[in-house]
Order: C-alpha cells, then structure tokens, then sequence
C-alpha cells in the first residue's frame, strides 16, 4: 500500500464517481468516454493546473500543500472523514514506507473495566486491524458465540472481524443486509491504513482478504472512506431470531476502538439480547470459572 499509489488511486476513483451535474459542469451534450470528472474538469474546480494535478494522480508529485488537498477535497465533495483520508494518504507519500510492525495491541485495566461495567451490553474491544483485543460474555454471545469465548486472550488466535465477516458463513448469516455490513468494514479499514500506512499486519490483513475474497477485492477496489461510528444492523441470529441492534464504535487511541450494540428500551431487540444472555448463562459461568482458574 504505497502512499503514492494510494493517493493516486483514491483521487481516481473519487473523481470516477462524480458525475458533471453533481458539480455543475456543463457537457454540451457531448458523448463522455470516461466515468464521472475528467481531469482537467476536477482540476479547474480545485483551482489547480491540470498537468499538476495529473502528476498528482499518478504519484509523481506527493508533495501537496494542505491547502491544495482541502481544495481538492471540495471539488471531490469529500466528507469530513474522507477529507482526512486524503491528507493521511498525502502524508503517506512523503514518507518512506517501512513496512514495520506496530508495537502489539492490549487491552489496558481500564478497558477491561470498561467491558466488566457494560455487562448487559454486547461490547468488544478491536484493534486497528479489526482484531479482537477482547469481549464481554454478551459481546461474545451475539457476536461470535460459536467460537472459543477465550480465544481474545491468546494473541495467536484472536477473531479478526474483517475475515470473519468476509470468510465466515456464521457471520455472514448473522446479518441481514450483509453488504451494508462488509462494506463498513472496507471503510473502516482504508481509514485505519491511511493513518497507519506502514503496518505491515494490516497490509497483510488486506493482501489476504483480497486474495481470498472477490467481494473484499471489489469493495476495496471503490476506494469508500467511511466512518461507521453509529449503524443499526437487522441480525438474525440462530440462538435468539432476529432483533436490530446499533452498532456504536467509540475511539480509545491508537486505532483501537470500543464497539458495544445497543437496542431501544423495553423493545423485542432488547427482550432478545436478555434472552441471549440467560441461554448463554452455563456457558458463561464455566468460561468465568476457568478463566479464575487459570490466572
């Protein structure tokens, strides 16, 4: 994920998908061999040359001013975080890529509390990479309750919930709308690889899922940048049926991130979750026993 080849591609595809009535550019009539902006169109909205912003587009000239990328994020009607996604690829460019791996990712004391003091709300910890750092038993149970509740604490097998939304068939079931799912989680990722471009495990991650999964390697391929912090999702899930839950994503630094799922008061959804966590119950207090034992 070269920083100049990421800025290149992702000016392109944005451009692609504008078309000349969205920005008031007339066309005469005239036949367009190309999808969305030319060009020399985008160029003359963001107030750049057209030769200039060509170089930019084929990563001969990473050296851009912010205020040549705000402008250019106007002309692209970028939002906010995709405007930010631009500068992050920007500084990407400037820099060396390395490729290193970040220090390893944990869940501090607080965290933890955090995740004990939420014990009626599903709630999961994940890592930059969409690596689960840790859960809650309700967080498990809705989840991924068909995996090994104690997996998050062996960094070897954490659930990844990219692969498990793009490889897995139980995830894949669990949602109703599974393409409004994955395509969160695209966005989600290309966020995280603009701000930490030199991840080689993230790089890895996207490497594999591409390889592995045609739909991954399309939705990564369209270049959406977006930040999914509140989303409601229809799950169906085989313990409980359905219910709707909003999935809220909450920063604690670092690229890590606090996802818990709400549901309306005294709604069915709610009703569900309860009954998830009394079905789950003797599951849950041996993984509790175990975990005491074992510490």
């Amino acid at each position: 994920m070269n920083g100049e080849t990421q800025l290149g591609d992702f000016l392109k595809a944005r451009r692609s998908h504008l078309r000349p009535e969205d920005v008031g550019v007339s066309t005469y009539g005239e036949r367009r061999r190309v999808p969305g902006l030319r060009r020399e169109e985008l160029a003359l909205l963001a107030g750049v040359s057209a030769s200039y912003y060509t170089r930019l587009e084929q990563g001969q000239s990473p050296s851009a001013s912010p205020e040549v990328l705000d402008a250019l994020a106007g002309a692209l009607r970028l939002d906010e975080p995709e405007r930010r996604y631009l500068h992050d690829l920007a500084r990407a460019g400037r820099q060396r890529p390395r490729g290193r791996r970040l220090p390893p990712e944990r869940v501090t004391e607080e965290n933890a509390q955090l995740l004990d003091v939420l014990g009626d709300t599903p709630a999961i910890v994940q890592g930059r990479c969409a690596d689960v750092l840790a859960w809650n038993l309700l967080g498990h149970a809705l989840f991924a309750g068909h995996l090994d509740p104690g997996s998050p604490d062996r960094p070897a097998e954490r659930p990844n919930l990219a692969r498990l939304v793009f490889l897995d068939p139980h995830t894949r079931d669990l949602y109703a709308d599974w393409p409004t799912k994955a395509r969160a989680v695209v966005g989600n990722l290309r966020l995280m690889a603009g701000r930490f471009p030199d991840d080689a495990a993230l790089h890895a991650l996207v490497g594999e899922l591409s390889a592995k999964s045609g739909e991954f390697a399309s939705m990564w391929a369209d270049h959406r940048v977006k930040s999914h912090m509140f989303a409601a999702y229809d799950m169906r899930h085989p313990l409980v049926g359905p219910l709707t839950v909003v999935q809220q994503s909450l920063g604690l630094g670092r690229g890590i991130s606090l996802v818990v799922a709400t549901t309306p008061a005294d709604s069915p959804s709610r009703a569900a979750l309860a009954l998830l966590a009394q079905v789950t119950a003797p599951a849950a207090s041996a993984w509790t026993r175990s975990r005491v034992t074992t510490d």
